[in-house]
């Protein structure tokens, strides 16, 4: 197979005919778990019964090996080819395709064809068509693949006009039975995805929570009380700025009009030195129209502005036998000697007057004319919106009293263990299930959890949904039949992440998915992993996948949060119409995994932080187990993986004795002393405090290898706390040789411990790092259907157990904008090239516009009840 990797920004050939699939007598791909009638999972041919009813026959006589495999590819490669047909099936019981039509005329050239429709039922717009003949055979039309059937197929009871042939239940429903399907089909149960339906938007129903008007002034409230602080602190940093140009000019501040600039909402204003965006006042220069935010602003009077030039990373492909263990590739050439920064940096200083010249020309100004203040908002625009909340939240709170609700003590069964730390009282974690979310207890008690930093973990989500597929062919599929020609035959090919070498691979999407639930090897058996990033590939998830959409949103918990349409205490909805808005999501993550820890090219997410909130909905899973042959496999080439990490962290410490930086070299000894045991601990279980009161409530410890596979779900979390940031930073720093990242090669340099996303840490690194800090993560098992919070400012990682289908969304909360700006400021200490730099969120904007929609919506609350 031919792949393609990225290195250094450019696509180079890496021929990877080392790779292959295990044998397979037939490919089952699209189906999960063992099929009725079958044993350990293989179809077995039955004899047909000529006296079984039609439900009968299709239950017990149907036999799979009628379905041809490349009848099925076809069907999904051609979907895009074939003319879509409305939901409405009328006109599809209407449109019967030519070929049809010469068949039944050859049959019986004078029989009757005709096409009628069965009584209507409510809640229903299909039709199946049937036709008659002399011999009175009825043909019934699928609804999901639109073929005409005899006998291997099923008529809904309910609806009396949508069936279903037996292949079509067994290959694109294989959760229900086909008993299920008569009793309501999936059209009825509004879960059914043939690709009119998957097209179809409005169809599913957001199960949202009734609230009365004194809860919605309660949200409000709140979320204008929370970002208050900070539009104080946006509209002071104006006035100090303002203040500054009237003692330029001679003048007082209220004697000049600030020149208005030119910005459209579909565009963003970035500071051309930090790329954080710019929400209003700024310096501009006249002449090359070099724009700098307040912040480089104050940091240029104050002598204190950051060099933030581009930083090279040196990793190369060293070979395929190098990524396994082996010796680097003879024609690999030797890294040269890096420079920090592609150029000295240019000081730029504030004259005596604090006035700012533009940039100098070697940091992309013209260093000629002095920096004018502009403005992008109506003048007072953020001061008298303070003024408005000030006032506005002296009269709620005057007029009606502050909805306090005492709740009750949390039940042992909505707490799940997932640390042992000593004196602490947050090793429990809030884990209710989605019933408990739609009742306002559950929000109070979500609020209290939420408010300190901590996770939170939601049980059975999925079950608030309809039941509409996410297996990832049926994905597939409906986005292959909602993209136009060219982009079909483009997206026969996806780019994966192989998680092994850290590189990007194209792969064909049939053999992606083939893996998926099959697994993938290379030629020494060494498993490979595979992530497939943000997909669909674009932003417009809704537009390509609607009912995946629909059905995503319908399943997220606290929707007062996480609703990316009408969230009222989701501050990333409140942009008008019209603004540009971040993507926020939904996106999907598809990925392999495996249950042993591999120390090596795991399936993960590495070590990282959001800049915003997030939820992480776990919707489909498929377990690969690894033969005695690759088990045999994997422990030899962990062998060899220990060899050369030992033998390379030596050839380092002595290029650091010979020419090395001083002060470093007993820092550097000590990490060498504590490199990671031979023996890798696959065990997947949180420690135990013997101190501690047990819970009846879920748990990830296990006493043994067989409990823990049946408790897992797909994905190991570890989130740490906001605390334990610095002392988390400072392990990595220290051990950061100990860490591979691109091409397998080790750790070269470190920008930011965290947002370099360069490391996952193992069950021995996080062993290490509870002994030599006293840091342990919140350590926990995300199951089929569970829904997973993460803070803004929590870093976390993740590991596949199992191959995954998330899908996540972002969003903001009233709460956790401290920590927003935070981490906006830190990005844009980064340098230039780097992965985190720009700011996607724009908090500032959200504050503003957050703050002014609230005041509108509470005014109107307010008023009406006077």
């Amino acid at each position: 197979m031919e792949v393609l990797i990225v290195e250094q920004g450019t696509l180079g050939q890496y021929n990877d005919n080392k790779i292959r699939t295990p044998k397979r007598k037939r490919s089952n791909f699209l189906h999960h778990g063992k099929e009725e009638g079958s044993s350990n999972g293989k179809r077995i041919s039955k004899k047909r019964s000529a006296s079984s009813n039609v439900v009968e026959s299709c239950e017990n006589d149907f036999s799979m090996d009628e379905l041809e495999e490349d009848e099925e590819i076809m069907f999904l490669i051609k979907a895009r080819s074939r003319k879509r047909r409305s939901v409405d099936c009328e006109v599809m019981g209407r449109d019967s395709s030519k070929d049809e039509r010469v068949k039944y005329e050859l049959r019986n050239t004078t029989s009757k064809i005709s096409s009628s429709s069965p009584p209507s039922s409510s809640g229903s717009s299909c039709t199946s068509k049937y036709t008659e003949q002399d011999n009175r055979e009825v043909y019934l039309k699928c609804h999901h693949c639109m073929k005409e059937e005899k006998k291997t197929i099923v008529s809904c009871s309910k609806c009396k006009k949508n069936s279903y042939c037996i292949r079509c239940i067994k290959q694109w429903y294989p959760h229900m039975k086909v008993k299920e399907v008569k009793d309501l089909c999936p059209f009825c149960r509004r879960n059914c995805n043939c690709n009119a339906c998957l097209h179809s938007t409005g169809v599913i129903e957001t199960p949202k929570r009734d609230i009365s008007d004194r809860e919605r002034a309660q949200h409000l409230e709140c979320l204008i009380s929370n970002l208050l602080p900070f539009l104080k602190q946006i509209s002071q940093e104006q006035v100090q700025e303002i203040e500054i140009e009237a003692n330029i000019r001679g003048l007082s501040p209220s004697e000049f009009e600030i020149p208005q600039t030119l910005c459209f909402n579909d565009e963003r204003v970035y500071c051309n030195h930090c790329a954080t965006s710019i929400i209003d006042l700024h310096r501009s220069c006249p002449k090359c129209s070099y724009e700098l935010c307040l912040s480089c602003c104050r940091e240029i009077r104050q002598g204190c502005l950051l060099d933030r030039g581009e930083v090279k990373f040196q990793y190369r492909s060293r070979g395929y036998d190098y990524i396994h263990g082996g010796d680097p590739s003879p024609d690999c050439c030797p890294l040269e000697a890096s420079e920090d920064h592609n150029e000295p940096f240019t000081e730029w200083k504030a004259n005596d007057d604090a006035t700012v010249t533009c940039a100098p020309k070697e940091m992309g100004g013209c260093g000629d004319c002095m920096l004018d203040l502009k403005r992008i908002l109506p003048p007072d625009w953020i001061s008298n919106l303070e003024v408005k909340a000030k006032h506005l939240l002296e009269i709620f709170r005057t007029e009606h009293s502050t909805f306090k609700h005492d709740c009750a003590e949390t039940r042992k069964d909505t707490l799940l263990k997932a640390a042992s730390r000593e004196d602490s009282c947050d090793n429990f974690l809030f884990c209710p299930d989605s019933r408990d979310t739609l009742k306002e207890e559950g929000l109070l008690r979500f609020k209290e959890h939420w408010v300190n930093g901590e996770p939170v973990i939601v049980r059975n989500v999925l079950e608030q949904a309809n039941g509409l597929s996410w297996e990832p062919m049926v994905m597939w599929r409906a986005l292959s039949e909602n993209m136009d020609t060219a982009s079909t035959s483009q997206f026969s090919k996806v780019k994966t992440i192989d998680c092994l070498a850290g590189c990007e691979v194209e792969i064909n999407t049939r053999e992606f998915f083939e893996g998926y639930t099959e697994g993938r090897m290379y030629s020494n058996l060494w498993p490979e992993m595979l992530k497939l990033k943000d997909w669909p590939p674009s932003d417009k998830f809704e537009d390509l996948l609607p009912r995946h959409c629909d059905e995503f949103i319908s399943a997220l918990p606290f929707q007062e949060y996480t609703d990316p349409r009408a969230g009222i205490l989701n501050l990333a909805v409140k942009l008008p119409p019209g603004v540009l808005k971040p993507d926020m999501g939904p996106k999907t993550y598809i990925a392999y995994g495996l249950m042993e820890e591999l120390g090596r090219g795991d399936s993960v997410t590495k070590l990282h932080c959001d800049m915003s909130d997030a939820v992480n909905i776990l919707t489909h899973t498929s377990e690969v187990q690894l033969s005695d042959e690759q088990q045999s496999a994997i422990s030899r080439l962990n062998k060899l993986h220990r060899a050369q990490d030992e033998r390379e962290l030596m050839d380092w410490m002595n290029s650091l004795k010979d020419g090395g930086q001083p002060g470093q070299q007993t820092q550097d000894t000590e990490a060498l002393e504590n490199t990671l045991s031979p023996e890798i601990n696959v065990e997947l279980k949180v420690p135990e405090d013997e101190d501690e009161d047990e819970l009846d409530g879920p748990t990830t410890s296990g006493s043994s290898s067989t409990e823990v596979a049946e408790e897992t779900g797909g994905a190991l979390w570890d989130i740490f706390r906001r605390e334990d940031v610095p002392k988390l930073e400072a392990y990595l720093m220290k051990h950061y040789k100990e860490f591979r990242h691109t091409y397998c090669s080790l750790v070269e340099r470190v920008i930011h411990p965290i947002h370099d996303q360069s490391f996952y840490l193992t069950l021995e690194h996080k062993k290490k790092l509870k002994e030599e800090f006293g840091v342990e993560p919140w350590t926990f098992l995300q199951k089929l259907g569970e829904a997973v919070f993460i803070p803004a400012g929590c870093p976390h990682q993740v590991r596949n157990l199992k191959s995954c289908t998330k899908v996540a969304a972002d969003f903001v909360s009233p709460e956790n904008v401290h920590e927003c700006l935070r981490l906006t400021e830190e990005f844009r200490q980064l340098p230039k090239n780097h992965r985190a730099r720009e700011d996607k969120l724009e908090i500032k904007k959200m504050i503003l516009y957050a703050v002014d929609e609230a005041l509108k919506d509470l005014e109107a609350l307010v008023s009406t009840q006077v």
